[in-house]
């Protein structure tokens, strides 16, 4: 057997190892909560007014839901549910089905996810780039600012953020995916004004986010300004914007990959507990939701869908590693 198969194999087990565990400890973990997720109900009852057969009626429901048998029946149950690709109803929203919230919260997630992964990973990585080559007193400073906001919580800045630029200076919105009584549709007006809810979130992850990107690209290309190749590289009397690019920035971009892969689970959390800040109508607060309403299906589908986006997304650029490096080979070193 080849190492490439060695390698796609190992990678691969561990991939489902870490999706089954994490469904288990997921489907566990609610239901040792204190508490009855049907509590919901018994409130909407009383709120209309049910006086009889309501001990019956929510028996009924837990019948309908599955929660009247053994939780290993339950979870095999749940098990071949989500392998068929259903999430169940949700239980504080019935008879909604857990997918459909989710894909109604997910292009908020992946819209704002994916726009501040991206300009966070190329802004900090072009300006650790400049900053490390050329260094200087500006680029001190920039480490420096840059050490005190990776330090800082992304909770902490978002809640700055909202403190200055929607209570204060009231600038932008400080909820919402956008303004009330505007009706979604596919319009300019629409689109601006999403942007605009999402300038406040996005700004968030992308200033805690890019200060890593930013230090370990500028330290990598500080480091291989002495290396032999570069030395090389000048002494050929080659230009200093090539060596660069060519030499210092193609060397030390691999790193930065590994560390994007690396960093996800903490970039996904950051954007979800933003989400929650904020009230973006996204998969963050579609878990809080889940979670003060003791839902089991919500919860387990949505934080399910956001282990699942993690572990591919890192499963798939460690496969792609040998195409960024010839100098890296599957199986090898």
């Amino acid at each position: 057997m080849s190492s490439t198969v060695k390698y796609l194999i190992e990678r691969s087990t561990i991939y489902l190892l870490t999706i089954f565990i994490s469904f288990t400890i997921i489907f566990l973990v609610p239901r040792l909560v204190p508490g009855d997720p049907l509590a919901v109900f018994y409130d909407r009852l009383r709120e209309a007014g049910a006086q009889q057969g309501v001990e019956q009626m929510i028996e009924e429901y837990r019948r309908l839901l599955g929660l009247d048998k053994d939780i290993f029946t339950q979870y095999v149950s749940y098990f071949y549910l989500v392998l068929r690709g259903d999430l169940g109803y949700s239980i504080g929203h019935f008879p909604a089905k857990v997918s459909d919230m989710i894909m109604s919260a997910l292009p908020w997630s992946i819209g704002l996810l994916s726009m501040t992964t991206i300009l966070s990973w190329l802004i900090g990585t072009l300006m650790g780039a400049i900053s490390g080559w050329r260094g200087g007193r500006f680029s001190r400073a920039l480490s420096i600012a840059a050490l005190f906001l990776s330090n800082m919580p992304y909770y902490i800045l978002a809640i700055l953020l909202v403190f200055l630029f929607a209570y204060t200076l009231r600038w932008f919105p400080y909820s919402g995916g956008y303004s009330v009584g505007v009706t979604p549709e596919l319009s300019l007006d629409f689109v601006l004004n999403v942007m605009w809810h999402s300038f406040l979130p996005a700004l968030s992850i992308i200033l805690s986010s890019l200060t890593w990107w930013f230090l370990s690209m500028r330290s990598m290309v500080a480091t291989l300004k002495g290396e032999d190749f570069v030395i090389f590289a000048e002494a050929k009397g080659l230009p200093q914007k090539e060596i660069m690019w060519n030499y210092a920035v193609r060397n030390a971009i691999l790193p930065q990959v590994t560390g994007l892969a690396l960093s996800m689970s903490r970039i996904f959390t950051g954007a979800l507990i933003t989400e929650v800040i904020f009230g973006y109508p996204g998969l963050g607060t579609l878990i809080v939701i889940g979670i003060t309403t003791l839902d089991y299906f919500l919860i387990q589908g949505t934080i399910l869908l956001s282990i699942f986006a993690v572990a591919t997304a890192t499963f798939l650029v460690e496969l792609i590693y040998p195409l960024l490096d010839p100098r890296i080979r599957y199986g090898g070193g």
